[in-house]
């Protein structure tokens, strides 16, 4: 029972003591000009649907819930945030290139499609990103419709 008590003591001391490590959490300001829904004019519904189901992750403007700031969680968090903006960020889709576009594009249509994206962990714990059939069919077309159009 000793050793037992000592685990837990020191677990609990580590725990602590890690909530001390930083995580970077800092938001980049938004310059209009190269935001996605502001590029392509998006329609109200599909920006509602890009703000509840993938800005946290694949934005500038991601919105932390409290448990984001606990240590360990907070680094996977941010882990997978970054990640995401590494993959597509559309507060900053204006600095990619067209072949960048074009495959981010593809890549978030066929992502949404086969239900990979919103990322099930994200759902898990963020219910209402989970996409209905019918809002996914809009944001797959959304994205198709301006691959056809060749102006992305």
């Amino acid at each position: 029972m000793k050793t037992f008590k000592k685990i837990v003591y020191w677990s609990l001391i580590i725990l602590a003591l890690i909530q001390f490590i930083p995580v970077d959490r800092t938001l980049k300001p938004i310059n209009q000009k190269e935001n996605f829904v502001v590029v392509f004019n998006t329609p109200k519904n599909v920006e509602q649907i890009l703000e509840k189901a993938c800005y946290d992750c694949h934005s500038n403007e991601t919105v932390y819930p409290k448990y984001a700031y606990v240590a360990p969680i907070s680094w996977s968090i941010q882990h997978h945030i970054n990640e995401g903006r590494e993959h597509l960020n559309f507060s900053e889709w204006g600095k990619f290139n067209q072949d960048l576009k074009k495959n981010m594009l593809e890549n978030s249509a066929r992502s949404v499609k086969d239900y990979s994206m919103p990322f099930p962990g994200y759902i898990s714990q963020h219910p209402e990103a989970n996409l209905t059939k019918a809002e996914r069919v809009l944001l797959v077309d959304y994205f198709e419709g301006i691959l056809k159009s060749g102006k992305y």
